[in-house]
C-alpha cells in the first residue's frame, strides 16, 4: 500500500506559508493537511475555507480537510467547492455521520471519518465502504505539538486487521505526535497515511526532513 506523507499546515510559519509549502512539496509531500476547528468541537479556532482556497493557490499536491467541527454538512459543500481531495469528519460530534459521508461522496471529493482516542472502532464499521481513510487520533484533537499517546498502536493494529477484512485499500491515518522517533513503530502497527506538524515544518531542513521521513517509511 503506498506510504503517504502529509504534512499538517497548523505548524506550518503563516508568514512565510508558501515558503514551508513549497520546500515540503520539494521534499515529496503526498498531502497537505488542513485542520479545521470551530471553538466548540474542540477548544481551539483555526481557519476555514479560505485556507483550501489559499493553498490551491500554492500547491497541486492533494488537500485532506481534517474537520473538527459541530457541524460539518453545513460547510462540507463550502470546503469541496475550495478544493480539498479528502474531507475528514469525526464521528463523535452531534450529527448523522453516515449522512455527512455520503454528502462528500455525492459532491465529488473522498470520504475519511476520524476517532478521538477514546473512541472504539465499532462505530466506523458500518462506513467502511464509504469511505477511502480513517483518521485515528493518537492525541487528543485541538492543538499541535502534543506528545503521541502509545496505547494508539493497539488501535491501528485493529483497524488494519478490520479493514483488510472488509477493504483493505482503506487508508489507515495517523495524527497527533508522529515523528522520526516514533514513525516506523506505527507504521509496522499498520499505519500508511502519516500526519505530522511539527516534525517536518519546524524542523530547520523543511525540505530535507520530508525527504527522510520519505526514505524511512518506503524503506521496508
Amino acid at each position: 500500500m503506498k506510504q503517504i506523507i502529509a504534512p499538517s499546515i497548523l505548524s506550518a510559519d503563516f508568514t512565510n506559508l508558501e515558503r514551508d509549502i513549497k520546500a515540503a512539496e520539494r521534499g515529496g509531500a503526498d498531502y497537505f493537511h488542513i485542520d479545521v476547528m470551530d471553538g466548540h468541537f474542540v477548544p481551539n479556532i483555526s481557519y476555514g475555507s479560505i485556507m483550501v482556497r489559499t493553498m490551491k493557490k500554492i500547491t497541486n499536491i492533494p488537500l485532506d480537510v481534517h474537520l473538527m467541527i459541530e457541524d460539518p454538512d453545513k460547510y462540507i459543500p463550502e470546503f469541496i467547492d475550495a478544493g480539498a481531495d479528502l474531507v475528514i469528519p469525526h464521528v463523535e460530534a452531534p450529527y448523522d455521520i453516515y449522512r455527512s459521508v455520503q454528502l462528500i461522496n455525492n459532491l465529488g471529493a473522498q470520504a475519511g471519518v476520524a476517532l478521538n482516542p477514546g473512541t472504539p472502532l465499532c462505530c466506523i464499521e458500518p462506513l467502511i465502504e464509504q469511505i477511502e481513510a480513517v483518521l485515528i487520533m493518537s492525541v487528543c484533537p485541538g492543538f499541535g505539538g502534543q506528545s503521541f499517546q502509545p496505547e494508539s498502536l493497539k488501535k491501528v493494529r485493529q483497524l488494519r486487521e478490520m479493514l483488510d477484512d472488509l477493504k483493505p485499500s482503506v487508508h489507515v491515518a495517523i495524527d497527533g505526535g508522529i515523528g522520526r522517533n516514533n514513525i516506523q513503530e506505527v507504521q509496522r502497527a499498520g499505519a500508511n497515511f502519516f500526519v505530522m506538524g511539527s516534525a517536518v515544518f519546524r524542523q530547520d531542513d523543511i525540505e530535507k526532513t520530508v525527504k527522510e521521513l520519505k526514505g524511512v517509511v518506503e524503506s521496508r
